[in-house]
């Protein structure tokens, strides 16, 4: 398959440093590239395509374009074997609804009637369609088909995508996307990833497929796009896969000679330098200060003072002489001494003037509380702002936000109600009024903070500058964010990856349901919607994906307290058969290990346990158990080695009451920590309303206990599995 250069050229291109410049593609290549977009055709031509995918070692049949039934002869005499004939138009993208592929040629007298038969059906599909030919091609034996391409993302920038492939690619959707250019062992993951992925392994007699290859092709696609920035989607559909015989059998390359900029962004020392004094400044001023009750600019300067901040407190009012027994100043820079922050109070067309001055104060951060932007459609205004801040060198907060907490500094910059909570986990929002369910959670589940940030419209500071702040921030164990949008996907993804290594990232990414609004221009663009990507993205960063609000808000929490699994092995201890049941499913469904039961350890069990009960996995005491087998059984599983997380299913019972469970199983877990065990324990409780006490005793203690679920706990366990796995900690 393929010409005989092709070996050459790739041979020349294949590299050891995992990058080809397109400085460095042989001057055919490049050459034939430029003739080709010349005129700036929106799809390459496939001579063309065919071409490049050659040069990046990606095996194509051979094939040449026909214009007439004569030429399409002449052609297939060259060809051993029978032929497929694919009609080429850019006016019809998907050749089977035309009726514009015919497959089995094997014959002169075939390829003329298949040559006008392709012709008048391209015709009848679509009678204005510029036809260019029909493309005669070497037919590629069957085998498994694959769709491997690459599209260009509004938010992360070049992509790579595989999935399982052929005309019933859009039904199946069974599709994963990773950063381009990728890796061999990333290209592996998104291998086992799919849904199908058994399906490569054989099935029903079918030969294994090739994974290696497989994943070779995906690191010479995802290069392909990368080398070359004006090619915007690369199409290889279906890819045909038998054993070790690999074979793109249609190449489409779409371009777009205007590719959007780069965002620009600032260094990593900049950043930290900017956010330093942002979180923890020094000193602060409130432009818009108000002494009057109900305004914002009272409401951010009574949560100031409030809550303790420690910092000179400078309110900025062109008129007043004293805010709140503080003097006040008609401008910033009337203000003596540095100021780090300034916290805007004032109406939207105020800012970006008020902007220049913070700039000229020297100024890190302007938290822009106030609203009228992109939001409601200003993006002009926005921009000018924005505008200001760069030629400035002020980092903006915002805007459209209610402000933020840091608690470490005892620093409440919002007009929302104040929270002073000190604690380990950092959470930020898009929302405003998500934001005030995160305090509102945390308040109710009596959960320490770092910092609650509102990030609004993001016309500056996003989340992969709070990533960049929390990773270095000692105060900060958990990062959890929710997002609407990533204005930089890749620069996110990037920091993410750093960060989840060190500390659990968690993302609640809303409009999960909502497809891209781009137009879809292939088979692979059609399948680059949103969710898919962000969840893909995501997983390759190492981030913990919610879709709920308050899963984010419990497993920030939960991460929080549960100290680092040692291993894999996880124990269901419960006095419910049913508990156990649905307790054994969630493990199943948040990737849970439950151990297999060692025969001494089954018989170590049935010493406390009635002989109805079952010693497996889960342990079932069975309900009518007082309040010594408990203790007994809980005491095994946490001295025991091998188990290196338990989950306990507790039952309400007269026998053992909720607040005699909950005060044995603190007093067991308080007795092996004092002896240096401290190992994952969640609980879930089904009973009457005193279990919501008996959870409320435990969480106090530190052991996650939550009432009425049964998935709740084992999913917070499944994170911290999760990150743990990412980190790199578990043996």
């Amino acid at each position: 398959m393929g010409h005989p250069a092709a070996a050459i050229i790739a041979a020349f291109l294949r590299r050891t440093d995992n990058k080809i410049m397109p400085t460095e593609v042989p001057a055919i290549i490049r050459n034939r590239m430029a003739a080709a977009t010349q005129n700036k055709p929106r799809v390459l031509p496939p001579s063309v395509a065919h071409a490049l995918a050659q040069a990046y070692d990606i095996a194509v049949p051979t094939q040449e374009l026909a214009t007439s039934a004569d030429e399409a002869v002449a052609i297939q005499a060259k060809i051993v074997g029978p032929v497929a004939l694919k009609i080429v138009s850019d006016d019809i993208l998907h050749k089977t609804d035309a009726g514009g592929v015919v497959t089995n040629v094997a014959d002169a007298d075939a390829m003329r009637k298949a040559y006008a038969d392709i012709m008048a059906s391209a015709q009848a599909y679509k009678a204005d369609a510029d036809i260019s030919g029909v493309l005669v091609q070497e037919q590629i034996p069957a085998g498994q088909e694959l769709i491997i391409g690459a599209t260009s993302d509004p938010v992360f920038g070049k992509l790579v995508a595989f999935g399982l492939g052929g005309t019933m690619v859009e039904v199946l959707k069974d599709v994963t996307f990773r950063l381009a250019p990728t890796t061999a062992r990333i290209a592996q993951d998104m291998l086992a990833e799919i849904k199908g992925s058994a399906i490569l392994d054989g099935v029903r007699g079918s030969e294994p497929v090739d994974r290696q290859a497989i994943a070779n092709l995906i690191v010479n696609v995802s290069r392909l796009i990368n080398d070359f920035p004006d090619i915007e989607e690369i199409d290889l559909n279906p890819v045909i896969v038998s054993g070790a015989s690999i074979a793109a059998v249609d190449v489409r390359i779409l371009m777009n000679y205007e590719p959007a900029p780069a965002r620009p962004r600032p260094s990593h020392e900049a950043i930290l330098a900017s956010m330093q004094r942002i979180m923890k400044p020094r000193a602060v001023a409130v432009v818009g200060a108000s002494a009057e009750d109900g305004k914002i600019g009272n409401s951010v300067m009574k949560n100031l003072i409030n809550g303790g901040y420690g910092g000179d407190l400078h309110p900025v009012h062109p008129k007043a002489a004293e805010i709140l027994d503080r003097k006040c100043y008609a401008s910033v820079k009337d203000i003596p001494g540095d100021v780090d922050i300034a916290i805007f109070c004032i109406p939207a067309a105020f800012v970006a003037n008020v902007i220049r001055e913070c700039g000229e104060k020297g100024i890190a951060g302007a938290i822009l509380i106030p609203s009228g932007f992109a939001e409601i459609g200003e993006h002009e205004l926005q921009a000018e702002i924005v505008q200001a801040a760069q030629a400035a060198g002020v980092r903006l907060m915002g805007p459209n936000i209610y402000g933020f907490y840091y608690t470490h500094h005892d620093l409440c910059a919002t007009f929302c109600t104040p929270y002073n909570e000190k604690g380990v986990v950092a959470l930020s929002s898009q929302s405003g009024g998500v934001g005030m369910a995160i305090v509102g959670f945390s308040r109710s589940a009596n959960l320490g903070v770092s910092a609650i940030v509102g990030l609004g419209n993001k016309a500056d500071i996003d989340e992969d500058d709070l990533l960049t702040y929390f990773e270095q921030d000692d105060n900060t164990q958990v990062i959890a964010m929710h997002v609407e949008d990533l204005k930089d996907g890749r620069a996110f993804a990037e920091v993410a990856s750093r960060v989840s290594k060190k500390k659990p990232v968690i993302v609640l990414k809303a409009g999960r349901t909502q497809l891209g609004a781009r137009a879809a221009s292939s088979h692979t663009g059609a399948l680059a919607g949103d969710h898919r990507v962000y969840a893909s993205v995501l997983h390759e960063a190492g981030v913990i994906r919610v879709e709920k609000l308050n899963d984010m808000l419990e497993f920030a929490r939960g991460l929080a307290v549960l100290p680092t699994p040692q291993g894999e092995n996880v124990l269901i201890l419960t006095g419910a058969g049913g508990s156990g049941v649905l307790l054994s499913d969630a493990c199943v469904d948040n990737g849970l290990n439950l151990m297999p039961m060692p025969d001494d350890l089954d018989a170590a069990f049935r010493e406390y346990i009635p002989p109805f009960g079952a010693a497996g996995n889960p342990v079932d005491i069975t309900g009518g158990e007082p309040p010594s087998t408990y203790e007994a059984t809980i005491t095994l599983a946490l001295n025991e080695s091998r188990i290196h997380s338990l989950i306990l299913g507790y039952w309400h019972t007269i026998i053992t009451p909720p607040m005699v469970f909950a005060e044995l199983l603190g007093n067991c877990v308080e007795t092996a920590r004092a002896q240096g065990i401290d190992k994952p324990v969640v609980c879930s409780l089904v009973g009457d309303v005193e279990i919501e006490e008996a959870c409320d005793y435990l969480n106090e203690r530190n052991i996650l206990a939550y009432p009425y679920t049964a998935e709740t706990p084992v999913a917070v366990l499944g994170a911290k599995y999760q990150w743990a796995r990412t980190a790199g900690l578990l043996n």
